[in-house]
């Protein structure tokens, strides 16, 4: 690096197919957004780094990440087993991208998709820490202030005989205040001189610095329960967001529960006659004369939503048995690409199209778990103005 040019600062996640606790782990949504997703849009928003790369072995996670603007390293068969180390996956990641763009990295960055609530502002702490404050190599931590007990066993390892304190005294119950100061590795991100990680092979060597981060975010996702945790957790530690004109193709609108309160009147003769929002026909008229296409996709058979569609002048699609199909199918059609689509719903039989689009939206009254896989929340509930709400968001005072 020359003394007038930028620091060459390469963000590499490894992320292999092989996850054997939760198939297709990597790309699983959190919060509406894929956990390799989300790992590269932190990593791309940080204002120092170069280049951000996913080593991977599996064409749906090269595909995904692809879909957030990262660079694809193949990562080999032999890098990508059970035994294979992470610093094997990196080093083969950092000679591939020095050969592929001619320059040599000066920092090294290693993050992991497992840590659903990583932010660029971590990656930025790890990346200053080597930069501008001496370190070697750096790593996320969290403040810790438990007991840490180590089970003792018998030499046939049958069951626990006892247990000895492993950072204190059994003894001696210290109070908080007067311990040392411990710290948890988060495992979410790492930062090192590239050269001396080429030396040493290892993360850690010669200065190493922690960078704190809040223990509320301190979540790496091993097993299912950590998933779910992760979802449930993502609409109280995500940032509230909501696309823009900019980041929108289409909009598919549910009807039962999303359009309507998801009541029914049903008379004597067995018609069903459901309510409507004023409101909402005039957001999908504004988006339709921005140019926004809008359909309707429900699996219900019942006339009104056709009737519906006819009043408002939209394409529907209804009667259906797998959303996610049909809204593919439509996409192919209309040259509409999934990840510029918004699709708003509220129950269970939306997910699929939830993970099928970029823009996943739930109505504020949805299913639990249908709130916990969406990217962006309604503040109305179904069939009070949702679509009216979606429609402000995206044409603003164009509406």
């Amino acid at each position: 690096m020359s003394a007038d040019a930028a620091p060459v600062v390469v963000a590499v996640i490894p992320a292999r197919g092989g996850s054997k606790g939760i198939p297709g782990k990597n790309v699983a949504p959190v919060g509406g957004v894929s956990l390799i997703g989300r790992a590269v849009r932190a990593c791309r928003a940080a204002e120092r780094v170069t280049r951000v790369v996913v080593s991977t072995d599996a064409e749906d996670i090269a595909a995904e990440a692809r879909r957030y603007g990262a660079e694809i390293v193949d990562r080999p068969a032999e890098l990508a087993s059970d035994t294979a180390s992470s610093e094997a996956a990196l080093l083969h990641a950092l000679d591939t991208v020095e050969e592929r763009h001619g320059d040599l990295t000066d920092v090294l960055l290693f993050v992991q998709a497992t840590s659903p609530f990583l932010t660029t502002r971590d990656i930025e702490g790890v990346v200053s820490a080597v930069l501008d404050e001496g370190a070697d190599s750096a790593f996320t931590a969290s403040p810790f202030h438990g007991f840490v007990w180590q089970g003792v066993r018998e030499a046939d390892r049958s069951a626990v005989q006892a247990a000895q304190g492993v950072n204190h005294d059994s003894a001696e119950r210290l109070r908080r205040q007067d311990r040392p100061e411990e710290f948890l590795e988060t495992g979410a991100a790492y930062a090192m001189r590239a050269q001396g990680f080429r030396d040493k092979n290892h993360r850690f060597f010669g200065n190493v610095a922690l960078v704190p981060v809040g223990p509320d975010r301190t979540l790496e996702i091993d097993e299912p329960a950590d998933l779910e945790r992760a979802r449930v957790l993502a609409p109280l530690m995500d940032e509230p967001v909501f696309p823009t004109r900019a980041d929108i193709d289409a909009v598919v609108l549910d009807f039962d529960g999303t359009q309507t309160d998801d009541r029914v009147w049903i008379d004597a003769d067995g018609h069903e006659t459901v309510a409507v929002n004023r409101g909402d026909g005039m957001g999908i008229s504004r988006l339709r004369k921005a140019g926004v296409p809008v359909l309707i996709l429900s699996s219900e058979t019942n006339p009104v939503v056709a009737a519906r569609a006819r009043k408002l002048d939209i394409p529907v699609i209804h009667g259906v048995e797998s959303k996610d199909v049909e809204l593919r199918k439509w996409c192919e059609a209309e040259g509409i690409a999934p990840e510029r689509i918004l699709y708003a719903g509220n129950d269970v039989n939306d997910l699929p199209c939830f993970e099928l689009v970029g823009w996943p939206v739930a109505v504020a009254d949805a299913h639990d778990i249908v709130r916990e896989r969406a990217r962006a929340v309604t503040t109305s509930r179904g069939g009070h103005g949702v679509v009216r709400e979606i429609a402000a968001h995206l044409l603003g005072k164009a509406l």
